[in-house]
């Protein structure tokens, strides 16, 4: 690698490390005859999860941070006064190459900034998949950015080559959007995710039709919002995350929190970087709503617009519905079980399983793998006591569940005021 390639590696994953949707979960291509790299099996590179688990390396990069664009909430805006440079299309092509032989990477993660116009600009990363594809057989996971504007024919051939296409939303109302990026607007984003579902689905026909057509995007499509750029409530955020997952190839939505780079732009907030506990609850309320039959206006609604910070989605949800309460594990449906604090996807369905051979106990629910801390207070079976959240009151769990949190973040902050005193 020469010097040129390792400054411009330099230069470019550092700005492609705000772009947090790169999951690869959903896909398996496995590794033929004479090629190299498949799937499932340091600088720029970040690690993400396959669908069983495992994680893997990515070669997290931007083919240029050139862009004739000036949103307010990016480093790499046309007003901001940074080294700009761009790989051709041959060098981030052996680049990938080269970190794979070394056994760094699995797989590559491409976006890109926007230069002359969006067209030339997914021209060329198509250009960058293609070769690795056909020319150098490479079968690992590539998860390619669309450009929002760009054509549908370079759409569908990038959809050929990506296992996972995406686009970025960035802020979740136009009126915001255009805003802090008055060059974008929702069309210019949903065109392509439209042409990305259409050719999925188109697709998902052909190959019932022919066994061995070519595969369109399998890993399905991807988006990110920034979280705190805006004044957005949480409820203005999972209300457009739900309308997207009503897209039969959305996958995944992914949450930014807002981090200050342009600290000089005076339409951004003043008050920093979100917390991260914020982002963390939107990632759990979106959770609910993908596997566990939660709709958005059941986790936030105009009395509630914003998530509780103290306690997870679900928790909150239950100790203002203590009327659904408490569930009977020998009894309930799936559905009801799934709703109980501290009973996750997998233990809900063991205790299906496991209640076909006698009622459950309390040593039992505990061997399933259930956080009785939480869910003794929303469960009956053979052995739990009736104080349930209708005779110690909401009020009285909550109290209960967020003490010992706020004891320890208190014993923790002493414990730094003496390792680090003023």
């Amino acid at each position: 690698m020469n010097e040129s390639v390792l400054e411009k590696l330099k230069i470019l994953a550092e700005s492609a490390k705000y772009d947090v949707s790169c999951a690869t979960s959903g896909t398996v291509r496995n590794n033929r005859s004479g090629g190299i790299g498949n799937t499932v099996g340091g600088m720029g590179i970040c690690h993400s999860f396959t669908e069983d688990g495992r994680c893997v390396s990515l070669l997290k990069i931007m083919l240029t941070n050139h862009c004739i664009y000036d949103c307010a909430y990016c480093i790499n805006r046309r007003s901001n006064d940074l080294k700009r440079t761009a790989f051709s299309v041959s060098e981030l092509v052996e680049l990938t190459i080269e970190f794979y032989r070394r056994n760094y990477i699995e797989g590559l993660f491409l976006s890109s900034g926007i230069v002359r116009s969006p067209d030339y600009t997914m021209e060329r990363m198509v250009r960058v998949v293609k070769e690795l594809r056909t020319v150098q057989r490479f079968n690992g996971y590539i998860h390619l950015k669309s450009i929002p504007g760009c054509s549908r024919e370079l759409v569908s051939e990038g959809g050929l080559y990506a296992d996972r296409m995406s686009v970025n939303l960035e802020i979740p109302t136009e009126r915001n959007l255009k805003f802090l990026a008055p060059d974008k607007d929702f069309e210019s984003v949903f065109t392509p995710m439209r042409f990305i579902q259409q050719g999925m689905l188109q697709n998902i026909e052909d190959r019932h039709r022919f066994r061995h057509a070519p595969r369109f995007v399998p890993a399905g499509q991807s988006t990110q919002m920034i979280v705190g750029a805006t004044p957005e409530s949480d409820r203005d955020i999972l209300y457009t995350s739900s309308a997207l997952y009503r897209r039969p190839t959305m996958k995944r939505v992914y949450y930014s929190g807002f981090i200050p780079v342009n600290s000089y732009d005076k339409r951004l907030p003043a008050t920093g970087q979100a917390p991260l506990v914020r982002e963390n609850r939107l990632y759990q309320a979106d959770w609910l709503m993908r596997f566990y039959d939660f709709s958005a206006d059941e986790i936030v609604d105009d009395r509630f617009p914003n998530l509780d910070l103290d306690i997870d989605p679900k928790l909150a949800w239950a100790l203002r519905h203590p009327e659904q309460f408490p569930v009977d594990v020998n009894t309930a449906d799936y559905r009801m079980i799934l709703r109980v604090p501290g009973i996750g996807v997998k233990s809900a369905k063991l205790i299906l399983s496991a209640r076909r051979f006698g009622r459950l106990t309390t040593e039992q629910l505990k061997k399933i793998g259930i956080v009785m801390k939480k869910a003794k207070y929303f469960i009956t079976c053979l052995e739990l006591p009736v104080n349930t959240v209708n005779e110690v009151t909401p009020e009285y769990v909550r109290k209960v569940l967020t003490e010992p949190k706020k004891k320890k973040m208190a014993g923790d902050e002493r414990q730094l005021s003496i390792l680090f005193p003023d």
